[in-house]
């Protein structure tokens, strides 16, 4: 893929721009926005997406298109799974709804940081070790099993980094904005949303631990990677607004997830015996690895998404008992 240095350019200034708006519109006017709003929001994200898709399909090749869907759609799915981590980390923490828009926005832009840079050290690594692929594939398979069989999880929202922040500095339990440090009766101390933005940090490097690994698997070509993640990203702050208690009706989404991980895996570790030139050998002669096309992958990603949610939300209405315990968000508005 023959992608110009104005395409690259074009490309991170839209991203920064937006998010350059965001940040003005939330720091001007902190709340918690509407159906309507996040809606609107929402729509244009995800048609920005398909336009986008489509030109890369008319002007890089309906083969990159294919996989730049495929990497969207993938992206996404894995993001919609990690609402459910961020709904937990509001709520434990006690997140007013007001400085949730706030908290999220500073997680995805460090989400962007850190998945451009596991982007690039990946896209060097392929490059140069053709062995990588068979990492990426292991990888993604043990992830799958564990996604698919680890259901008992107590995680309350805290992880190492945040439990040592909380024994070594002095803290406090009032809120204002995304300020980290406050002083407090003559000493400084870090706020709540310090915690909650380490929180969300070390988490967008474990998540990027898996997506990243698994769209290397749909494509190979870091423009694709990157604009697939950024596009997932960009709406996401939405839909932790808008999809809200619909989440706890996903009760198959890891599932579905665990299943497309799986799938991805197997697509690397063939493509790396493929590309290693590793074929079976079949009464004395050689017989080459198979390659599954991306137009496959894009079709098993479709149907197993729309599977999952039609099952969950068949299963759920039938058996409310069963959804998902994912903590609704605090909705106080405590201030400093």
């Amino acid at each position: 893929m023959n992608v110009t240095t104005l395409e690259w350019g074009i490309t991170i200034a839209v991203t920064v721009g937006i998010l350059l708006v965001d940040i003005l519109v939330i720091a001007r006017k902190p709340h918690e926005p509407s159906t309507r709003e996040t809606s609107i929001a929402l729509s244009i994200y995800v048609g920005l997406a398909i336009i986008f898709g489509i030109w890369v399909w008319m002007f890089h090749g309906h083969d990159y298109g294919i996989e730049f869907f495929a990497g969207w759609l993938t992206e996404y799915s894995l993001s919609i799974d990690n609402l459910f981590i961020f709904i937990i980390i509001m709520a434990s923490f006690g997140v007013p709804r007001k400085y949730q828009q706030e908290a999220l926005l500073v997680g995805i832009i460090l989400a962007l940081i850190f998945r451009g840079i596991f982007i690039a050290v990946g896209a060097v690594a392929i490059n140069n070790f053709a062995w990588v692929f068979y990492l990426f594939g292991a990888f993604l398979i043990y992830t799958a099993i564990k996604l698919a069989t680890s259901h008992d999880d107590d995680d309350d929202g805290e992880n190492a980094v945040v439990r040592f922040a909380r024994k070594r500095f002095n803290m406090t339990d009032q809120w204002s904005g995304l300020k980290l440090v406050m002083r407090e009766n003559g000493k400084r101390v870090i706020t709540p949303m310090a915690l909650v933005i380490i929180a969300l940090g070390t988490t967008d490097i474990m998540f990027a631990l898996d997506s990243i690994p698994a769209i290397f698997g749909l494509t190979q070509e870091p423009y694709i990677v990157f604009t697939a993640n950024v596009f997932a990203l960009m709406g996401l702050r939405q839909l932790y607004f808008l999809l809200g208690g619909l989440l706890q009706r996903l009760v198959f989404l890891s599932y579905g997830l665990a299943f497309l991980l799986f799938y991805i895996g197997v697509k690397l570790l063939l493509h790396a015996l493929h590309e290693n030139e590793l074929p079976f050998i079949n009464g004395g002669e050689h017989v080459p690895v198979p390659e599954i096309p991306t137009l496959m992958s894009l079709g098993v990603i479709i149907v197993t998404l729309a599977i999952t949610a039609v099952a969950s939300l068949w299963y759920s209405a039938r058996h409310p008992e069963k959804q998902a315990e994912v903590p609704e968000p605090p909705r106080g508005n405590r201030q400093a």
